[in-house]
């Protein structure tokens, strides 16, 4: 045999990331199942009120797609920082800097000022002072080589008490003093024309920076020389030095952008989401980036659908409570599908046999197709598509009779 069935390249005939991703969520949906029933109630109806208090009408999909706004923006952060061959476990931090930044110049800036100047105003800025507290990490990896796990973690509980002060010294609510004031919507990023189509839902302007973002991203790692430089040094630092990338500005330009997009995200969570920051809370938001990234396989469309997935999920669990399933089970799915995700060696080596198997039986199929005809020696590869069909559909029939032959002959 001169050739295979199947001549496209071979990484081309594995497992995609979306197949595996999907095969994740499938695990971690029927995981769920499983814990409904143990639990005595019936998975469909759980699910069922899942995408109804997700998807049901304009208002919920308009929630949903608020709640998402911030989960996009921590999972590009998150998957930035990873294609740099960095763990930003410190979007939660920057995150609080981004909002504190927004909600501050949201009571402090005069109202006369023009909207669109305003918007520019804050977004820029809650990006810049994002930026800034991603780019400590980032140095301080380059420069002292500190493990940037540690100093994210450390920089959270910073951020934390930083925010934890400045509510109570620029921006606290007199009538209860662990919140700040609610900020007027004409200085949020809700848009009267976004809350008419989706009946006074939270989407905001936020969904649209998302978006743009996601495009940005996509754009400076796939069509620029900076981000072939970060993925380069991603892929193996020491490769990359010797090849002349310099390494100690590719890491701090990393954490620089990816703490830029967590700023962003509190900006649209604190003050396009909500209206108030509230003291001595962590945003569980910059955790949940981490999930929405390996989930999306760390490229900007994938983290962009995973967002909106986990939204489904986030904003539906409060109706499970109508059925009577606990609403921590849609918590225990997205753990679960997480579980899936991280171990999608398993998965892929899973995929990439099967398909191993299928083209295998498919070129045997056609060997003994090709050798009824008469057609020895013929290079697979240079047959056309029609062909190939052809000749499949005939050797599993011969196949098949083949194998009732020897099962025949066995059984005398």
């Amino acid at each position: 045999m001169k050739g295979r069935i199947d001549n496209r390249p071979l990484e081309a005939r594995k497992a995609s990331p979306l197949l595996v991703s999907l095969s994740a969520v499938f695990l971690g949906i029927v995981a769920g199942a499983v814990l409904i029933l143990l639990i005595g109630k019936n998975p469909i109806t759980g699910y069922d009120r899942i995408i109804f208090g997700a998807l049901s009408n304009v208002r919920r999909v308009g929630n949903t797609l608020g709640m998402a706004t911030q989960l996009i923006l921590i999972g590009l952060s998150v998957s930035f920082a990873f294609k740099t061959g960095l763990f930003n476990i410190g979007a939660s931090g920057q995150m609080l800097m981004g909002g504190i930044t927004g909600s501050i110049l949201a009571y402090y800036l005069p109202y006369s000022m023009p909207r669109p100047l305003y918007l520019l105003v804050v977004i820029v800025a809650s990006a810049l002072v994002g930026a800034l507290w991603g780019s400590i990490s980032g140095f301080l990896k380059a420069k002292f080589n500190v493990h940037e796990v540690v100093s994210t973690i450390m920089l959270n509980w910073t951020a934390y008490w930083l925010v934890y002060d400045w509510i109570q010294r620029f921006i606290v609510d007199p009538t209860i003093v662990v919140k700040s004031k609610p900020i007027e919507d004409a200085h949020t990023l809700r848009a009267d024309w976004l809350t008419d189509i989706t009946n006074f839902s939270t989407l905001n302007y936020g969904f649209l920076i998302a978006i743009i973002a996601c495009v940005v991203i996509w754009f400076i790692l796939n069509k620029t020389t900076m981000g072939f430089r970060l993925k380069a040094v991603g892929s193996n630092r020491f490769c990359a030095e010797y090849a002349g990338i310099k390494v100690n500005r590719s890491i701090i330009i990393s954490m620089t952008i990816a703490g830029a997009l967590a700023g962003l995200a509190g900006l649209t969570y604190y003050c396009g989401y909500s209206n108030i920051m509230e003291m001595g809370k962590m945003p569980n938001e910059g955790f949940d980036g981490i999930a929405v990234a390996l989930l999306g396989n760390c490229s900007p469309v994938g983290v962009f659908f995973s967002a909106i997935f986990f939204g489904c999920l986030k904003m539906g669990r409060g109706s499970l409570a109508a059925t009577g399933i606990p609403t921590e089970i849609a918590d225990t799915i997205i753990a679960t599908i997480i579980y899936f995700t991280a171990t999608s060696v398993i998965l892929t080596n899973f995929w990439n046999a099967r398909f191993k198997g299928s083209f295998t039986k498919k070129e045997e199929a056609m060997t003994l197709a090709l050798e009824k005809q008469g057609r020895v020696g013929v290079d697979l590869a240079s047959l056309t598509k029609d062909e190939r069909k052809a000749l499949v559909k005939e050797g599993m029939g011969l196949l098949k009779a083949k194998r009732q032959a020897e099962k025949a002959k066995e059984a005398k």
